[in-house]
């Protein structure tokens, strides 16, 4: 998600490059663990919300669930998160969510992600609902048929007709910036 800001600040061809030769250099193994990818993107053990969302993006782009990502699945986080469109940045956010991967979101799947979001956006925006309030709102706008779980189907519709639910569906808070910010960071 984040794409209207992904898209003022796409990264050009040599620092997707720099990363791919950082990611060759730092796994010679050909497989990146959670705690390597929070060290190459400098995340800070002290900041358990960015933890959390960089387990939760690592997660969903290990695509067969061994734990780590091979040069592949990285190569495809990466361009997914620097240069996808619309429509898969929202397939990939209701992946993240759906922690159980039953194809639906239960309030408390949506709960989880807004809470880590929730912390996130809340050290840049003033925001005056709670994550309960956030989930509540969004389940009122975007489950069409209130059965209490979200279709795949709906959280694309919901999101791309509401802007106020695409706002607080970011998952990615401006996932771009964020790389390009601490790709200046890596060693």
């Amino acid at each position: 998600m984040g794409q209207e800001e992904s898209h003022n600040e796409e990264m050009d061809l040599a620092q997707i490059q720099e990363l791919c030769i950082i990611f060759m250099k730092e796994c010679p193994s050909g497989a990146l663990h959670l705690h390597e990818m929070k060290r190459i993107f400098g995340v800070p053990s002290s900041s358990e919300e960015e933890s959390l969302y960089i387990e939760t993006v690592f997660r969903s782009f290990d695509t067969n669930k061994d734990n780590t990502l091979d040069f592949l699945e990285y190569v495809a986080a990466l361009h997914l998160i620097l240069r996808g469109n619309l429509e898969d940045r929202l397939k990939w956010s209701f992946k993240m969510y759906d922690k159980d991967g039953n194809g639906r979101l239960d309030r408390q799947e949506v709960k989880r992600i807004i809470r880590i979001i929730y912390k996130i956006k809340l050290q840049k925006t003033d925001i005056s609902l709670t994550p309960s309030e956030i989930c509540d709102r969004i389940f009122e706008l975007v489950d069409q048929n209130h059965d209490g779980q979200i279709t795949l189907s709906e959280f694309m519709e919901g999101a791309q007709k509401d802007e106020w639910v695409m706002n607080m569906l970011k998952l990615d808070v401006n996932a771009t910036g964020w790389v390009i910010q601490n790709c200046g960071k890596l060693p």
